[in-house]
C-alpha cells in the first residue's frame, strides 16, 4: 500500500496537493476560525507558532508514512480553502482514516465533496487501499451528510470515543470500501 502522493490531483475547480510550508497563510485563515475547528480534534490556531507546529507534526507524520496531508486549492483564485487527510494508514489490512476542513467561506458550494472525491479516486486506484474510514461527531450532521453522499455506510457509534477540548464525545463511525467505490463509480 502507497502512502504518498506523486502528483497533484485536478479537479474542475480544484487541485489537491501534498501541503507546503507557504499554504500556511492561506491555512491559517481557515484552522483560526472557531466555526471550522468546533469538531476537529485540535485547538483553534491563534497565532503563527500553532500553524507552524501543526505543518512540523504533519511533515513528521508523512516522513513516517503514517498521514498523507494534503491542501485544497482552488483553481480560480489560486487560494488554499482547505484541507483533506489520510491517516491511520494500516498496512496489512489495506486500511486508512480520511479527516477533511474547509473555509467557512467555501462551505455549501460542493468544494468538499470534489476534493474528498478525488482523494478517494486516488486512495482506492494508486495508493491500492482497500478500506476507508471516518469519524464524525454526531453535532456536525453536514459531515455525515457528505460522507453517505460519497458512498459511505455509518456503521455505528462509538459512545464517549474522545476526550479534547474538555469534552467527552461520541462519534459516529464510517466506512467505505474500495468494491462499494468502484461499483458506484463504475455506474456514474
Amino acid at each position: 500500500m502507497q502512502t504518498t502522493l506523486s502528483h497533484a490531483l485536478h479537479t474542475p475547480r480544484l487541485i489537491v496537493r501534498t501541503i507546503q510550508e507557504g499554504d500556511l497563510p492561506d491555512l491559517f485563515k481557515v484552522f483560526s476560525d472557531d466555526t471550522v475547528t468546533r469538531f476537529l480534534p485540535y485547538i483553534t490556531w491563534e497565532d503563527t507558532l500553532a500553524a507552524h507546529s501543526w505543518y512540523q507534526r504533519a511533515r513528521d507524520m508523512a516522513a513516517q508514512a503514517s498521514a498523507l496531508q494534503c491542501v485544497i486549492v482552488e483553481k480560480e483564485s489560486n487560494q488554499v480553502i482547505g484541507s483533506c487527510l489520510l491517516f491511520r494508514f494500516d498496512t496489512d489490512s489495506e486500511r486508512a482514516e480520511i479527516g477533511y476542513a474547509l473555509a467557512q467561506s467555501h462551505w455549501g458550494g460542493g468544494y468538499m465533496a470534489e476534493a474528498v472525491r478525488t482523494l478517494l479516486k486516488h486512495a482506492f486506484g494508486e495508493m491500492g487501499i482497500n478500506r476507508i474510514e471516518a469519524e464524525v461527531d454526531p453535532r456536525n450532521p453536514a459531515s455525515a451528510q457528505l460522507l453517505k453522499k460519497l458512498g459511505f455506510t455509518q456503521e455505528g457509534l462509538l459512545r464517549q470515543r474522545w476526550k479534547f477540548k474538555g469534552e467527552i464525545k461520541d462519534t459516529w463511525m464510517f466506512g467505505l470500501l474500495r468494491d462499494e467505490w468502484q461499483a458506484a463509480n463504475a455506474l456514474a
